[in-house]
C-alpha cells in the first residue's frame, strides 16, 4: 500500500486557492493603499474611528499595503506559481502558516471592531483568507517547497 500523498490532488486545490487569496491580499492592498493616500475610507478600519486617517495611522496603511502584497507574492509562489517571493524558498511553508493564524487573529480583532462597516466587510473577507491559507498550508504540508513550473 502507497501511504505516500499523491501530490496531484494537492496541487489541484493549492494552485487555485493561491490565487483566490492573493486577489483578496491584493484588494486589501490596494485599500490600504487608498487609505494612506487620504482617501475617506477610514471608517472600514482601524476600528473606524476617523473617516481620512491621521498621519500616522496613514503610515501604517501604507506598511500594511506592502505586507499584504508581499503575502500574496507568498501564497502563490508556495502553491507553485512562476512569481517572485520576498522569502527564500524554504521559508515558503512556513510563512503561509503564519499568514494562516495572522489572518485568523485578524478575524478576531474585526470582529470585535467597533466599527459596524469594518465588521460587516473584514469579518467575510478575512474568514476567506484564512480559510485559503490554512487550506493551501493543510494541502501542501510535507512537501518541499518546489520550483515555480
Amino acid at each position: 500500500m502507497n501511504t505516500q500523498l499523491d501530490p496531484l490532488p494537492a496541487r489541484r486545490f493549492a494552485r487555485p486557492a493561491a490565487v483566490a487569496v492573493a486577489v483578496l491580499f491584493g484588494g486589501l492592498s490596494a485599500f490600504e493603499i487608498a487609505l494612506a493616500a487620504g482617501v475617506p475610507w477610514g471608517e472600514a478600519a482601524f476600528g473606524g474611528a476617523s473617516a481620512v486617517l491621521e498621519p500616522g495611522l496613514r503610515v501604517a496603511a501604507g506598511v500594511t499595503a506592502v505586507v499584504w502584497a508581499a503575502a500574496a507574492l507568498i501564497v502563490l509562489r508556495r502553491a507553485g506559481h512562476a512569481v517572485w517571493a520576498p522569502l527564500p524558498r524554504r521559508a515558503l511553508p512556513v510563512a503561509v502558516w503564519v499568514l494562516a493564524g495572522y489572518t485568523a487573529l485578524g478575524v478576531l480583532t474585526n470582529a470585535i471592531s467597533p466599527s459596524p462597516i469594518e465588521r460587516a466587510i473584514w469579518v467575510p473577507v478575512t474568514i476567506a483568507m484564512s480559510a485559503l491559507c490554512f487550506g493551501i498550508a493543510i494541502a501542501l504540508r510535507g512537501r518541499r517547497a518546489t520550483r515555480a513550473s
